[in-house]
């Protein structure tokens, strides 16, 4: 075969630090559009992107060449010299260290939109950590509970 072709769509997660209630509670547009061209900009596409206050979910295609962790580490980087630029609010604002990422065949691409869409109506009754528990169950990945805060 002489052509490299992929399709891999990623659900990836990450909180402020030590999930402090930085971000608007509602969608922050703004943010999603800005983290869709650093997306764009490495060859990937943002499907679908939301934000409470303290964590946020993207559905994404990671492009064939693109490293996940180079993918995330961008986005992190660029959207905390972004918010800070927006208002002095975001002056002290960080992300966490780590990522949850988790792979989602294309069957599951119209759920997945839908749960995203949903966060301000989940996150009034599930808290952060326990919806992040309930992603590492389902996917069957072990974790040491000591580490996976900061």
């Amino acid at each position: 075969m002489a052509q490299s072709l992929a399709k891999l769509l990623v659900h990836l997660v990450y909180s402020t630090k030590h999930r402090a209630r930085r971000l608007p509670h509602q969608p922050y547009r703004e943010l999603h559009a800005f983290c869709g061209g650093v997306l764009k900009n490495h060859k990937c596409h943002l499907v679908e992107m939301n934000n409470v206050e303290d964590h946020l979910h993207a559905l994404l295609d990671l492009h064939r060449t693109e490293a996940l962790s180079d993918i995330v580490r961008e986005l992190k980087t660029s959207s905390t010299k972004w918010l800070k630029e927006q208002s002095p609010v975001y002056g002290d604002f960080e992300w966490q260290d780590g990522f949850g990422a988790f792979s989602l065949g294309m069957s599951q691409k119209a759920r997945a939109i839908n749960y995203l869409r949903r966060q301000q109506e989940k996150h009034g009754v599930v808290s952060y950590q326990d919806e992040f528990r309930g992603f590492l169950d389902a996917y069957e990945i072990e974790y040491d509970e000591q580490y996976v805060w900061d």
